[in-house]
């Protein structure tokens, strides 16, 4: 049909073996990547907004702010470029971070990738929890990116390549579910640090970055590379004996058949970027560039990175705003567990179609009362009633991001793409993603200012047209082995002309 829907069925090719402790243990240590990225969306906005922070690095920002004239325009208060470069910079350095991680993730193995982007990040967040001037503030910001770099392009491809396909979407998830608990983490702690008079509260918010660098340096020591990636760097036996230990059983001939036959398509894959252009990698290619696109344009990051500061900038006072950003983020830490239970049951298509409606209907509903109550000339505040109205909606908002585009946006990119193509499949996820969420991280306040409750409108617009095009350009991938993912394309009704019928293995078919 249409809409690309797709069921396996017939003398599909079943793998030997179960879900093992090894595994489970294994993927939880790795998926504490997350940790590290989540805890950086979520305290840059608490810091942001705390009046020491203000006023020891943005003094102009903070005389804004505290301006008293009636016809002080509420939505252009934090309206600074450097305030938002603060921020937004650490992504620009993920961007180009991905590209070089990419090389890395394929050459020495996942997890030495994320062993660098642990110890980096760690470096960085010595350097944010002791500057004394703006430029120690940026440099720490730029390495904590490189840090995340790294972490995002090496973490999904190991979940999805340690995970058996019928628990691969809940494995992969961990890594979103990271980082939803080290957003929730970040506010907690911005809520206490605001707390300290003294004024060095935002120290110890940007200093205890360390503590997740630390979690994921540590652990990445402990961890065994994945099946593939050994088979990619030439050590099929040393491959095999992994295999058998993930899986709990020594009959992995089939399965260990198709990661050789897999590993030796690659290696007659020279030049991965160059490849990944051709016609027969245009579904991966689209995809891989489309998910994190439409990703970022949800508009997801203005309520994480800014959650404390759009929470002020709406009327709630200093602590209302701190502890609006901690609901949001348990909101979104609770909700990806629907994710958790739901991708491998029902599907990823399912739950990206009704997250992109009630996001819809969110975002709208937030437009509408922010336009009541404060018009165009953003003069006006909320009552209590209608505050807590737009935070419920907000919440409504996170929650279907949290069991939709936020854990499938990196499960599905880091599942769909084979070997040959998959670390560049994934730097370019990465660096996409990076590239919008700097973008959308540096000029938000400025969009706020100038396009007001609008601004609410225009993501939403965003989230109908990604909606559509989920409907008729992505199919179903669940339960699928990551090796025989090209027969969801050939079967697709748009992308299987791009698809030879040499590039479809083994006898599992799909229809439509």
């Amino acid at each position: 049909m249409a809409g690309g829907a797709f069921v396996a069925h017939g003398s599909g090719r079943k793998y030997e073996g179960g879900v093992t402790c090894f595994v489970i243990i294994t993927c939880l240590v790795a998926a504490m990547g997350g940790l590290i990225f989540g805890y950086d969306i979520g305290i840059s906005g608490g810091v942001t907004s705390m009046d020491s922070f203000l006023k020891r690095f943005f003094p102009s920002v903070y005389n804004k702010e505290h301006e008293t004239r009636d016809d002080n325009n509420m939505y252009c208060k934090f309206d600074s470029h450097l305030l938002t470069l603060f921020t937004s910079s650490l992504y620009l350095a993920a961007l180009v971070a991905s590209f070089f991680s990419s090389t890395v993730t394929r050459l020495f193995g996942r997890k030495i990738s994320m062993l660098f982007g642990g110890l980096v990040f760690l470096v960085g967040a010595i350097f944010n929890g002791a500057a004394t001037n703006i430029a120690m503030l940026i440099i720490g910001r730029l390495l904590l990116g490189v840090g995340v770099g790294f972490a995002n392009q090496s973490v999904p491809i190991y979940l999805s390549e340690m995970a058996p396909a019928q628990i691969r979407g809940a494995l992969n998830i961990g890594f979103q579910m990271a980082i939803t608990i080290g957003i929730l983490a970040a506010n907690l702690i911005n809520y206490g640090t605001a707390q300290i008079k003294e004024g060095y509260g935002w120290r110890i918010s940007l200093g205890l970055a360390a503590v997740p660098a630390l979690m994921i340096t540590i652990g990445s020591f402990f961890l065994p590379d994945t099946p593939n990636s050994i088979l990619e760097r030439g050590h099929p036996e040393q491959a095999k004996r992994m295999l058998q230990k993930i899986r709990g059983t020594d009959n992995v001939e089939v399965e260990f058949q198709d990661l050789v036959d897999a590993t030796e398509a690659a290696k007659k894959v020279e030049h991965p970027w160059k490849n990944i252009l051709q016609p027969k990698y245009r579904p991966q290619l689209v995809i891989c560039t489309m998910i994190p696109f439409f990703q970022q344009l949800t508009g997801i990051n203005v309520i994480m990175f800014y959650a404390p500061v759009l929470f002020k900038t709406l009327g709630f006072g200093d602590d209302a705003a701190l502890m609006s950003a901690v609901i949001t983020g348990l909101v979104n830490l609770v909700c990806t567990l629907v994710s958790v239970y739901s991708a491998d049951r029902f599907g990823r298509r399912i739950l990206f179609l009704e997250g992109g409606v009630q996001m819809i209907i969110s975002q709208i509903l937030v437009g509408i009362m922010i336009a009541i109550n404060f018009g165009t000339r953003g003069v006006g505040e909320l009552s209590k009633g209608s505050a807590n109205l737009v935070l419920f909606f907000i919440c409504a908002y996170v929650a279907a991001f949290a069991w939709s585009w936020g854990p499938l946006g990196w499960l599905v990119p880091s599942e769909i793409c084979p070997l040959e193509i998959r670390s560049a499949g994934q730097a370019i996820n990465v660096s996409v993603n990076m590239f919008f969420t700097f973008l959308i991280g540096q000029f938000f306040l400025s969009m706020l200012c100038h396009m007001k409750f609008g601004l609410f409108l225009f993501f939403a617009g965003f989230v109908v047209l990604m909606t559509i095009c989920v409907f008729f350009f992505l199919p179903e991938t669940k339960n699928v082995p990551i090796e025989e993912m090209n027969r969801v394309w050939k079967a697709h009704w748009f992308w299987g002309k791009y698809i030879p019928d040499d590039a479809v293995i083994g006898s599992q078919t799909y229809t439509a």
